[in-house]
């Protein structure tokens, strides 16, 4: 039996027993109440999303249809299926081996996919066929406008994020509009309103949150987490809201009078909310003061205040945010949003239960003993079980959280840009994580950097000077163990730091595309394959009318296992901002898993790849050439209501 990745030895346990010389009837009492007392721990598994089927149809050639669908992480490995156009099945024999199949004809029909040993089609969804190689999602493009310094400005989507908001088993896309003023922090000027919007997956738009003029945009401003954060199969959101905040009905929180910019566009006073809204109909459930605050003792602080407790006077530092979700009692999953991570940093988790918001626990860098954390923190965080006892941790950098909210480990190695954990290392017990550095005075001459991730420790890095500001690891060379690491100095690296190539890749994405069990790297509208014996990258696909967003980070607005088989989609955006482009391999591949948004480190770094610098997601555990067998994940899912 297994609680969490922990072993349980009864053997050895009743010898221990033993040697407490108790009579033999209470020796074998003792032994049945901790046995009892495991399996209880054994059960509490992870409530995750029922998704269905996720069936997805491609139009491959003019006489080849792909279809490809979801191994659920609740099924026996062995689920054989059997695929159906229209009423028909069309393959001889149960499919047992992979989860995709090809069609050959060149008629277009309704495919549907169903397990040989059930009788209904509880998880079965039916696809109609892509006849492109994407699938166009209509938007409603916000009007632009004028700022008060009268500069005229237009909205392009953004991030994306997805969840099941109305617990069918499929799931809606969820898009950030940023005005095209938006605002990197440290940088003074007016911008445009945010607003949320979801769609489904056939352009229905179900709602829209107009943040309002109270949250200004940009990058580090609003991380909106979407979750089923009270396991009842519906996925709520969670953002950063003000006075004027507009909800999914019409209806505005606090004051709609109030504007709190000042003369340079910044908001540095007024108050602040945390508000969860109901994924389905984008109504505010509730709303509660944002932590931590400005200042402690006011909503209005001077400038003064606001540089002693962040660092600076004009609200770089102070409006640095982040966001995450965890499960942090290894069961059902909490909020966490942050504040700060140049000086002061403080994270706070929240629990959504019955329509209430009830702080779970704080970390203040600013209270004892944690004052070594403070300046340690990412533009992105990250959130997995790095000590395996079941429950979540907040890697934040150079430092990382633990479960209850007290400091598991502080590595002081300052302030990072990019960062990824992972099994890095499937020779190595436990995860991983690789930095990318920015503080020279902290970083002890080694920009980018591998460490444990259950104690910190470092293991080996590059050599660097000044800032380096990105840095990828994925599985892209089969003749290395685990994976390939590389950043913006040096070259290409095996996971034991031994130099494979001069070349510098492509470091903004990686991505699951083609069907071998390497990673492929996306780049802007591009995804890229490392051939290793020419040393050379190759283009797999050109995303040909389409772009990507963030700037220089070239970021698309969502990459995650969203439809059909393991491997992952990518969404852009169209180069009018008018629609969006969600992009599936229709290569066949020999390998078939459960589906990646059955895992839980990956499903949850999904929920956190919008905040700020975006992020690739990435498994708990290692997918590549002589990998252990991949256990079934420890998962409860809820009904999906009908």
């Amino acid at each position: 039996m297994k609680i969490g990745l922990i072993k349980i030895n009864y053997s050895k346990l009743l010898v221990d027993l033993k040697y407490r010389n108790l009579p033999h009837y209470l020796n074998k009492l003792f032994l049945f109440l901790i046995i009892l007392l495991f399996n209880f721990s054994a059960e509490a598994q992870r409530y995750m999303e029922n998704l269905d089927r996720g069936v997805v149809a491609v139009r491959k050639s003019s006489n080849e249809i792909f279809i490809s669908w979801r191994l659920l992480g609740t099924e026996p490995e062995d689920t054989a299926f059997d695929v159906y156009r229209n009423s028909t099945k069309i393959n001889k024999s149960p499919l047992i081996k992979t989860t995709f199949f090809i069609d050959e004809t060149s008629e277009n029909g309704k495919y549907s996919v169903k397990p040989t040993n059930k009788k209904d089609a509880s998880t079965s969804s039916y696809a109609t066929v892509w006849e492109n190689p994407y699938h166009e999602i209509s938007l409603q493009q916000p009007l632009g406008g004028t700022t008060p310094d009268g500069r005229e400005y237009s909205y392009t989507p953004n991030d994306c994020s997805v969840g099941d908001l109305d617990g069918d088993g499929q799931y809606e896309i969820i898009l950030k509009w940023d005005p095209t003023n938006a605002k990197d922090n440290s940088h003074n000027g007016y911008t445009g309103n945010v607003y949320i919007d979801a769609y489904e997956l056939n352009g229905t738009q179900l709602w829209r949150i107009d943040l309002g003029k109270n949250i200004r945009a940009g990058a580090h401003y609003t991380q909106f987490m979407v979750y089923d954060l009270d396991s009842d199969g519906k996925a709520e959101v969670a953002i950063k809201t003000a006075d004027g905040t507009i909800d999914g009905k019409g209806k505005v929180i606090g004051d709609p009078r109030a504007d709190y910019r000042n003369g340079v566009g910044r908001i540095l006073s007024g108050p602040e909310f945390l508000t969860v809204f109901n994924g389905e109909t984008g109504a505010a459930m509730a709303t509660t003061k944002y932590l931590p605050s400005r200042h402690p003792d006011t909503e209005n602080p001077s400038e003064e205040k606001i540089k002693q407790i962040w660092g600076d006077a004009y609200g770089n530092r102070m409006d640095r945010f982040l966001a995450g979700v965890g499960y942090f009692n290894g069961k059902s999953p909490s909020l966490v949003m942050s504040r700060g991570y140049y000086s002061r940093t403080v994270l706070v988790a929240w629990d959504w239960k019955d329509n209430k918001l009830d702080r779970r626990w704080i970390f203040d860098t600013n209270n004892k003993p944690y004052e070594a954390y403070a300046s340690q923190g990412n533009h992105q965080l990250s959130i997995a079980d790095v000590d395996q006892d079941g429950r979540d941790e907040v890697v934040f950098g150079s430092m990382t959280v633990d479960d209850n909210g007290k400091g598991l480990y502080n590595s002081g190695l300052g302030h990072g840009d990019a960062m990824h954990v992972s099994d890095l290392l499937p020779n190595r017990p436990g995860l991983e994580i690789w930095t990318a550095q920015e503080d020279p005075d902290k970083y002890r001459g080694k920009g980018l950097w591998l460490r444990e991730a259950k104690t910190g420790d470092t293991i080996w890095g590059v050599p660097a000077r000044g800032d380096i500001g990105r840095g990828l690891t994925a599985n892209i060379d089969p003749r290395y163990s685990g994976n390939e690491m590389w950043g913006a100095i040096g070259g290409l690296y095996s996971s034991n730091g031994e130099k494979i190539s001069d070349k510098r890749l492509p470091m903004n994405f990686a991505i699951w595309w083609d069907g071998d069990l390497q990673r492929e790297l996306l780049d802007k509208n591009v995804i890229y394959k490392w051939n290793y014996n020419s040393d050379t990258i190759e283009k797999l696909l050109v995303a040909e009318g389409t772009k990507s967003n963030n700037g220089t980070k070239a970021t698309p607005a969502l990459s995650a296992d969203i439809l059909g088989d393991w491997r992952e989609e990518v969404i852009l955006r169209a180069e009018d901002n008018k629609s969006l482009r969600i992009y599936t391999t229709t290569i066949p591949t020999d390998y078939r898993f459960y589906t990646l948004m059955h895992d839980p480190q990956y499903r949850l770094s999904i929920a956190w790849q919008n905040v700020a610098y975006n992020q690739p997601p990435h498994t708990s555990f290692f997918i590549g050439e002589k990998m252990e067998a991949v256990d079934k994940p420890e998962i409860e899912v809820i009904p999906i209501k009908r």
